[in-house]
Parts: structure tokens; sequence; C-alpha cells
């Protein structure tokens, strides 16, 4: 017999594994990004990104397998799963803080070039900083909108998945006690045949 605990812990370690190569990555990444120029470090926020919802999708695979756990195992794992969703936070908070340095630093290079070249004032030059940073928030608060998104929508696909975990639960239970019922059912026909044949004998 298979150790359905033990096959869990497993795979549950498995995950774990995956979240820090995935973990690894967009550290590499925002480490990257403040030194690349525009497109490479474009390049280099979408991998993080990408790495980012995987870590996500991860550790929503991990808070399903803690479903078919024992209560007191279920409590050191969902200590270490607290844990990886701290850092993956922390992640999401640098690399949206690393993007967010690196713009402006692109955005203020770009204008004091062409305002040297332009002849604009530095009135004219800090208005339109401020407002190309009024822009770049919006962008910013827009992404963290998605990224907001995408969370709530891990959340649901976690309960929907634990609440499937649930009722499979549930459907195995009811059809082993309808197997016993069957296999009782059977032993009183059994009984009420041999019952049957010995009045027959005697009648006869």
């Amino acid at each position: 017999m298979v150790d359905l605990e033990a096959g869990t812990s497993e795979l549950f370690a498995s995950y774990e594994d995956d979240f820090r190569l995935a973990y690894a990555e967009v550290a590499q990444k925002i480490d990257q990004i403040p030194e690349l120029a525009a497109e490479p470090r474009k390049a280099a926020v979408r991998a993080a990104q990408r790495a980012l919802d995987e870590a996500d999708e991860i550790i929503g695979q991990m808070a399903i397998e803690l479903q078919n756990v024992s209560s007191a195992s279920r409590a050191k794992l969902n200590a270490c799963l607290r844990g990886y969703r701290g850092d993956l936070d922390r992640a999401k908070r640098d690399l949206r803080k690393a993007t967010d340095q690196a713009d402006r630093q692109e955005l203020f290079g770009a204008r004091a070039k062409a305002a040297g070249g332009s002849g604009m004032s530095g009135d004219d030059l800090s208005q339109d900083q401020r407002q190309q940073l009024l822009s770049g928030t919006d962008r910013l608060e827009n992404s963290s909108q998605r990224l907001r998104d995408s969370q709530r929508l891990a959340n649901e696909t976690e309960s929907i998945g634990a609440n499937i975990l649930t009722d499979l639960r549930g459907q195995r239970e009811q059809i082993i006690n309808s197997r016993n019922v069957l296999m009782e059912a059977d032993t009183y026909v059994d009984k009420s045949m041999r019952t049957l044949r010995g009045m027959a004998r005697r009648w006869v």
C-alpha cells in the first residue's frame, strides 16, 4: 500500500525546489535591471514577471497539496508556505521598485539631453518631468492592479481546488460505504438461499 502522506510530502518538497529556482531567477533579473539599457531592461522585467507568475502558481499547488496531509504535518508545512508567500511579496515589491527607479533614471537622462539641445528653460523641463512622472505613476498603478487581480484569481483557484479535493474525499467515502452495504446484502442473500434450499430438501 502506498503511503499517501509520504507521497504528498515528497511532492510538496518538489514544489519547494521549483519555487526556489523561480525565486532565484527573479532575484537575478531584479539585480540586472538597474544596469541595463531600455530594451534589455524591458526584457529582464518581462522575464522576472514570468518567473514571479510561475512562483505564484507553484505556491498555489503547494497550498492544494497541504489539504492531503495530517493536521500535525500541515502546521509545519503551512509555516513554510507563509514564508514563501512573504518572500514572493518582497520580490514583487523589489521588482516594482527596481523598475520604477530605472524608469526615472531613463526619463531624467532623456529629458536632460533634450533640454540641453532644445533651449528649454528649467521651469519647462520641470513641468515636463512632472507630467512624465504622473504618467509613469498611472502606468505603475495599472500594473499593480493587474498584479492584485492575478493574486485574487490565484486565491480563487486555490479555494476551488481545495473544495474539489474535499468533494472527492466525500465521494470516495460514499463509494466505500455503498460497497460495504452491498457486501452485507450479498451475505444476507447467501444465508437466505441456504435456508430456502434446506427447507426445500425437507419438503421433498
